[in-house]
């Protein structure tokens, strides 16, 4: 039975703007300070923090079971206004510029709690790190409906913030920031304060990214779950779907949570950060937030928190807002989607299906659960806090509340009920039965057959040494009914290369990765096309969507060369861009960090037998020499030979032609030369097309060692090349004379 209790039930009314928390761009003053001649920011200093005492109290509370909020941060309490801190500036156009910098010693990052926060129209707010990184700008509409604002955390142990006022609205604006929180632990990849290293995916080996193939069933519901900021803690919630299917952002999350936690206003909720690939783990924007919610229910007997978002997720969030159960049927299976530790989102699976367990408490105060007894794949952890619970209809029936669960001990975690819940929600999300699926405001109408090609990956922008690519294609069931059998076709450069037909059960909704045989190209600048037909052995209702093409540059042989940058103290100002003579952009480099003494960087890349465009770039238009530091740049060979050697004077932007070649000597067309068959079991015949004068041969495996020498007499048109002494693989043929070269890319395979 629900344990009878006091309900305190929080309502606040507001109108719903369409714009979320977001960085409206531009740049901030201050981080170029010295060169627009203002004073050093005003620099406030908090006190060292216990790092260790604080580690220990969080494993204290992870061992009871307590799964959240994930504390990550330590928050002073402070009461920073534009009047009693910081100090004004005010710039040649007028603008009146506030600037306060926060020091907390040891910090691996730094984020803020503001319970002022009034931008009139045209001011902004940044933030910034000392190697360069903004946040920003923030307005008026990065908050909708509050007066008080939270930022998620920037790395570094100082961080200043800039307020900038136009002289029309001089006065208006209002900032009070109350709480600045120390990050003693790295939400995502870096080392921790206690030294400890925590890459991205350290949240627990036994633990799936959500791009993995455990979450190919549960792509819409992925959508509809965010990672909380309250302060210095995290924790996870969903996205929920009322009956009138209109994107109203109701959230729901745990109590224990946010119970007693006061500045709702200034939390930050953050969308789809995600691992692009399954592993390892890799890093993703956080730049999908919202700031700012309402509390409509704190539940403590069934350990619920029922949220407002202060905005709806706009468009390109791509939001999904998930269905629910309130029948109170034991599912046969669950799945649990959050983020473990605070760490990038997960999936958790359990086979073994949950049942009802009365009056629990693990810490949290009692509450009425579902009890998961074990996890068939992944695991829960402190900061999986308010994470749904979804049935096997996909439908949430609940909410993470605690649990021994880890990847050490994967038993037991209990999720407060959300059939108990509803009745207290029930005003907001509305009557429309036991059940309700949830809703994609961006949803396609289905049509009967609809097998659509989605992506083409595996394809490198730059193919490096080799003459090869092995694309991988997704295939999307956009239709009503299930796809069996499709054909994926492939063009390069407008040629057709191959069908090849695809058999399966594809479900509406789901995706496919399919991967292409190996296609052998020459080097050079080239065009994949891949479109599928024929799905179900009928025609393809909307044909709209069933090609996808990318531009690639293959580099054969591939040579590497060098781009060397002497930065001077504003790296954050330096972008550079290598493009083939057709305009294609090979490489990109920067912008970098700013550093007082500014620093050395070489970066890698692979070109070929061609001439390039290199671009370097300025964003204040004082190059990256001489007032703030001797910058220079070149390019070279990994022989140290320099191929450009660049002007650092360069104000905005300097374009410059440099050629890559292995020792200068002018290079023919390799198409005078043939190889055949290519590629075979080492013995090759080669034609020079016509007889000339007499050339040295030699073949170099990729790492340039030659394997085998050779030469062909005056007057040669044609000879043999035995190869059968050297090991698989890909080598490239080289022939030298009359001061000319060609060269050839062969393959021994037996």
């Amino acid at each position: 039975m629900l344990k009878k209790c006091t309900l305190i039930v929080l309502v606040l009314f507001l109108a719903f703007p369409t714009h979320a928390q977001l960085a409206f761009g531009g740049q901030p003053y201050g981080d170029k300070a010295e060169k627009r001649g203002m004073p050093p920011a005003t620099a406030m200093h908090m006190p060292a923090v216990d790092v260790a005492t604080l580690m220990q109290e969080d494993a204290d509370r992870a061992a009871q079971g307590i799964k959240g909020p994930f504390r990550f941060g330590f928050e002073h309490q402070v009461e920073y206004t534009l009047t009693n801190s910081g100090s004004w500036f005010t710039m040649p156009n007028g603008d009146r510029v506030w600037r306060l910098l926060l020091h907390c010693p040891g910090a691996l990052g730094i984020n803020l709690q503001m319970s002022n926060y009034v931008m009139p129209v045209g001011a902004r707010l940044f933030l910034y790190n000392a190697e360069g990184t903004v946040r920003g700008a923030f307005t008026a509409k990065s908050n909708p409906g509050h007066t008080a604002f939270g930022t998620a955390p920037l790395s570094g142990d100082q961080i200043t913030v800039e307020y900038i006022e136009p002289a029309i609205v001089e006065g208006q604006g209002q900032l009070t920031i109350s709480g600045v929180v120390h990050e003693y632990r790295v939400l995502g990849g870096g080392m921790n304060a206690d030294g400890t290293n925590r890459g991205y995916g350290d949240s627990g080996p036994c633990n799936f990214n959500t791009v993995c193939p455990e979450g190919d069933l549960w792509r819409d519901e992925i959508r509809s779950v965010a990672h909380v900021i309250l302060g210095g803690g995290v924790c996870s919630g969903t996205l929920l779907n009322n009956c009138a299917n209109d994107s109203t952002p109701y959230f729901l999350t745990a109590n224990h949570c946010t119970e007693g936690n006061m500045t709702n206003a200034s939390w930050v909720f953050v969308f789809n950060w995600e691992s692009p690939v399954c592993d390892p783990t890799e890093n993703a924007p956080t730049d999908h937030s919202i700031t700012g919610c309402d509390k409509l229910l704190e539940n403590s007997p069934t350990d619920a928190s029922f949220l407002l978002l202060s905005s709806i997720p706009p468009a390109d969030y791509i939001p999904f807002y998930s269905g629910w159960d309130k029948s109170g049927t034991p599912p046969d299976s669950v799945h649990c989607i959050h983020h473990p530790s605070g760490d990038i989102k997960k999936i958790s699976s359990s086979n073994a299906a949950p049942f009802d367990q009365q009056n629990l408490d693990v810490g949290n105060g009692p509450a009425d659960c579902w009890h998961v007894p074990q996890w068939t794949s992944g695991t829960t952890e402190p900061g999986s806090s308010g994470s749904g619970l979804w049935n096997e209809d996909h439908r949430l029936i609940g909410q993470l509340y605690g649990g021994q669960a880890s990847c050490g001990n994967n038993v037991n975690d209990y999720f407060g009920r959300f059939d108990l819940t509803y009745p207290l929600i029930e005003e907001w999300l509305g009557a429309c039965g036991d059940t309700l699926n949830g809703f994609d405001p961006d949803a396609y109408i289905p049509v009967p057959l609809d097998a659509s090609i989605t992506s083409i990956s595996g394809v490198p922008h730059s193919v490096c040494d080799a003459d090869s690519i092995l694309p991988v294609v997704t295939m999307k069931n956009n239709g009503e009914g299930v796809i069996t059998s499709a054909s994926i076709n492939y063009t390069v450069d407008g040629v057709a290369m191959g069908s090849i037909p695809w058999y399966g059960a594809l479900q509406p909704v789901q995706t496919v990765n399919i991967v292409l045989p190996v296609m052998h190209l020459a080097s050079g600048l080239h065009t994949l096309k891949v479109f599928s037909s024929s799905p179900n052995l009928q025609f393809d209702t909307n044909p709209l969507n069933d090609a996808d093409s990318l531009v690639f540059l293959v580099n054969n042989p591939g040579i590497e060369a060098i781009v060397h940058l002497e930065l001077d103290r504003f790296g954050t100002e330096t972008t550079w861009s290598i493009e083939t003579q057709d305009g294609f952009t090979a490489f990109t480099g920067g912008p970098y960090v700013n550093s007082p003494n500014g620093y050395t960087t070489d970066v890698h890349v692979c070109l070929t037998h061609e001439c390039y465009v290199f671009t370097i770039n300025d964003a204040v238009g004082d190059g990256i020499c001489c007032d703030y530091g001797q910058g220079s740049y070149q390019i070279q060979d990994t022989t140290g030979a320099v191929l450009l050697d660049g002007n650092p004077q360069f104000g905005f932007s300097l374009v410059s032609d440099f050629c890559m070649n292995w020792v200068g000597i002018k290079e023919t067309a390799s198409a005078d030369m043939r190889i055949w068959p290519n590629p075979n079991n080492g013995v090759f015949n080669l034609s020079f097309g016509e007889a000339g004068p007499p050339r040295s041969l030699s073949v170099r495996d990729a790492l340039g060692r030659v394997v085998w020498t050779g030469s062909s007499p005056l007057g040669t048109d044609r000879m043999q090349v035995d190869l059968r002494n050297v090991s698989n693989g890909a080598y490239v043929l080289v022939a030298e004379g009359d001061g000319q070269r060609a060269v050839q890319r062969l393959v021994v395979q037996r």
